[in-house]
């Protein structure tokens, strides 16, 4: 290189560099006022929705600082249909604010705002309520939900229920205490098994037993004043990697200043926006989540003792969103807990509950909710194919979701670019996503641990804090917490930053960006990844330190001995059984089903028959889902058929096949009586099996039995192969419809619309615990294609995504 053209360059780097330097210490310096406004304003939500408050907790009989919003649809939006199933969010209450499922257009809210459905967002506070507990705060959203559900009383389903993060264990807790409230609930990063993670990985799990256990969040709500600041909880989130905290992050403003602006300041709007909790509140989360492990173990018990929360009580679908590039709720912490209620897929089956996981490959925590591009496929595929979920066999399903082709059959069944189908998987598929449980034997000891050191502190220092800590005193120590000073001290407040406006307007009108080919901006870019870099590497160190001390200590056989707990070589919590009543209520409820073999009528036949068909697989697919739908809405088959009754008469339908399948197949016949139904049945289940593709040998050999027990040659001749791969023509489906309605078992004045659920032709892809890691795809659209490559157990350790990035 010419020293003219190196001289150039430097001079044109340090222009640039100078420049960048003063703009983005300005946007730093707009971050505070930005904090401050938001403060001056009562911290609202950082939602990109306009909405109103339809019911406020604070003046309710126990009043807590959570309140229930209705979301008005932008412009450009379809309108609101209000007989469409509403959907809710549930925000956590980490330590920020409300707003992050419906931060942008792109999200959870937007999503099924675009899809006409009535949306609701259950919001708080910055203060809680004078003796609010968790409880409290149940009771409350209980009453959200009615009010809900009184105004969507139709037949379009409970509503859907969102939990993000900490919002998904206060919607368990919700969902397991008021089945009938709610619909299908999805846990988005949502921990629910809180010892649960993989060797090497997920340090935040340790953080309890290496500060000694609960005891810490009790003295900082002593400190508090009786309030614990959520700041601390979002200087732990940012601890974790200190690499993008001390590095990337403020380095990605540094180089990107001219773009990065906006993005920054809105997302820093919420990261900022520290909410509180009170000491109650907080010392139940950490006495009975974090530390306890309570939740999936059915200990908790709430309203003195009365009510004991037992997640195998909630009647709806689960969904389980989590992701692989996600430390904070990894996949262990977002599953494990069915492992922890049920021993096998039978039990789950017998308990009629049905539980849907979704695993993305490589998004970090927050992108699970702020992601435009997880919020545009995974959500918005799960909430599409809701009312297919909502009817669903029960079982343990994984959501597959792949993009489509030019040859893709069935396209003009999908809603999107997307398919959906939903695979049967069992228990050991959820063990293989771990690389085993031993290690949360430790943990044991952690929780007696902590109750010894909990009844000290209780006993010896609170009573003492309290009577020292004022008001003032509470409040000054929060005001110096240096996730406020750092925003305090770079803000319009600080005298010494009077010149700073004026120099940055001065600069963007002569502002001179080097060259992505400059020499020195290339070295200036791998200098920072060499830096990012070896904090990395520190931050594994730290985390190796911290989880190998974490095992020394709480390993030890003689502090195991000490607190009162037995030798024990491997993990061996026992699956719950269940209370005699429980067992009893089953085995009336088979006595009761057997009958159904002969009882019925022509359109449980036909569920019966795809049943049947696809019990091999169990793959439900989304396209013959769709494809009756489309046929129901313009045949009378949709009439007298309300998706509960639909409901109900799948899972009975499914439970007499798996329970008999040769008896279920030889009495078919007497629910399907006349030769005509029975060809026009079969007939229908064969063109439904074939929307989604070339149907499987296995399928095609349940059909020839099920053609020879109906006394049938087989499906009727088509004159075309179009013809083939298109629906039975209306009549066929009228007819059918008719004899439904006539038999009267389903209720004429349910008419609604109606959705059935139908498996799917394409064969189930390998199980968990026989596929192999799949590499974390660094490029987005390599991503987005590779969806079917989920891990098992990974090995490598994988950093979560920046917290304020996609």
């Amino acid at each position: 290189m010419h020293s003219a053209t190196l001289f150039n360059d430097l001079n044109s780097y340090l222009t640039d560099a100078w420049q960048r330097g003063i703009l983005a210490l300005d946007v730093l310096r707009e971050r505070g006022d930005v904090y401050l406004q938001h403060h001056a304003d009562g911290k609202p939500p950082v939602l990109a929705f306009d909405y109103s408050l339809i019911m406020d907790g604070r003046k309710l009989p126990q009043p807590v600082n959570y309140a229930l919003a209705a979301i008005h649809p932008p412009a450009g939006s379809p309108a609101t249909d209000p007989d469409k199933r509403p959907f809710v969010v549930i925000d956590p209450r980490a330590g920020h604010g409300p707003g992050i499922g419906g931060f942008k257009m792109d999200s959870e809210i937007g999503i099924a705002l675009r899809q006409g459905h009535p949306c609701y967002f259950v919001m708080f506070f910055p203060q809680p309520e004078p003796g609010q507990t968790i409880e409290c705060v149940l009771q409350a959203e209980k009453a959200f939900m009615d009010r809900i559900n009184s105004l969507h009383s139709g037949h379009s389903g409970k509503p859907f229920v969102i939990g993000n993060c900490q919002g998904g264990w206060a919607l368990a807790l919700l969902a397991a205490t008021a089945p009938e409230k709610v619909g299908p609930i999805l846990l988005a990063g949502s921990p629910l098994a809180y010892w649960s993670g993989i060797r090497g990985k997920h340090p935040l799990r340790y953080s309890g037993g290496l500060t000694g256990g609960t005891w810490g969040a009790s003295l900082a709500g002593d400190l508090g004043g009786g309030l614990f600041d959520g700041a601390h909880l979002v200087s732990n989130f940012e601890n974790l990697n200190p690499a993008n905290t001390l590095w990337e992050k403020p380095y990605r403003l540094y180089a990107n200043v001219d773009d990065e602006r906006e993005r920054f300041l809105d997302f820093e709007r919420w990261w900022g926006g520290h909410f509180m909790l009170g000491k109650q509140e907080m010392e139940w989360i950490t006495q009975n989540l974090f530390v306890g492990n309570h939740l999936s173990a059915g200990d908790i018990e709430l309203e003195q003792g009365n009510t004991r929360v037992d997640l195998r009580n909630i009647r709806s679908p689960i969904i389980v969103f989590a992701s692989w590039g996600d430390n904070i709720t990894p996949p262990q912490q977002a599953l494990n807990w069915v492992m922890d209620l049920y021993r096998s897929t039978d039990e789950i089956r017998a308990n009629e509950q049905t539980i849907v996981y979704c695993l993305h490959e490589q998004v970090g925590h927050l992108g699970i909710f702020v992601s435009a591009g997880v919020a545009n496929r995974e959500h918005s595929e799960l909430a599409s194919a809701l009312d297919l979920i909502d009817v669903l066999p029960p079982g343990l399903y994984e959501a597959v979701i792949t993009d489509t082709h030019p040859e893709t059959p069935g396209v003009d069944y999908l809603q999107g670019r997307y398919i959906v189908r939903f695979e049967p998987r069992d228990i050991a598929d959820i063990a293989a996503l771990d690389d085993g449980r031993d290690d949360e034997l430790p943990f044991e000891v952690v929780r007696r641990v902590a109750e010894i050191n909990q009844q000290l502190y209780d006993s010896f220092v609170s009573p003492w804090l309290r009577a020292l800590i004022k008001p003032a005193q509470a409040e000054a120590l929060r005001v110096l917490h240096p996730a406020r000073q750092e925003r305090l001290l770079l803000s319009s407040l600080n005298p010494w930053l009077s010149w700073l406006p004026r120099a940055a307007e001065q600069i963007r009108l002569q502002r001179q960006p080097v060259d992505e080919g400059n020499l020195f901006w290339q070295w200036q870019q791998q200098g920072s990844k060499l830096m990012a870099g070896a904090l990395e590497q520190w931050g594994d160190w730290r985390d190796r330190w911290m989880e190998q001390c974490f095992e020394l200590t709480y390993g030890a056989p003689w502090l195991r001995a000490v607190v009162g707990l037995p030798p024990a070589d491997a993990w061996q919590r026992e699956a719950q059984s269940g209370r005699w009543e429980r067992e009893e209520m089953l085995r009336l409820k088979r006595a009761e089903l057997e009958q159904h073999y002969t009882a019925g009528n022509p359109f449980d036949g036909l569920l019966r028959l795809l049943v049947y068909t696809a019990i091999g697989t169990g793959v439900v697919d989304v396209r013959p889902f769709n494809a009756i739908r489309r046929l129901m809405a313009e045949t009378p088959l949709g009439e007298g058929v309300a998706l509960p009754a639909l409901k109900d008469s799948i899972r009975r339908q499914t439970w007499l096949v798996r329970n008999d399948e040769t008896r279920a197949l030889d009495t078919l016949g007497s629910l399907l009586t006349e030769p005509q139904q029975r060809q026009q049945a079969l007939d229908l289940a064969w063109h439904l099996l074939g929307i989604a593709g070339p149907i499987s040998e296995e399928k095609q050999a349940r059909l020839a039995r099920v053609a020879a027990a109906l006394q049938l040659s087989g499906p009727s001749p088509q004159p075309g192969k179009a013809e083939a791969a298109a629906p039975a023509p209306a009549a066929a489906v009228a007819e059918v419809a008719e004899a439904a309605q006539t038999a009267a078992v389903i209720e004429p004045a349910e008419a609604a619309r109606v959705e059935v659920a139908t498996p799917a032709a394409k064969p189930a892809r390998q199980p968990a615990a026989k596929r192999s890691p799949a590499a974390a795809k660094p490029a987005a659209s390599k991503a987005a294609s590779s969806a079917e490559a989920k891990p098992a157990a990974p090995r490598s350790r994988r950093k979560p995504a920046a917290p304020d990035a996609e």
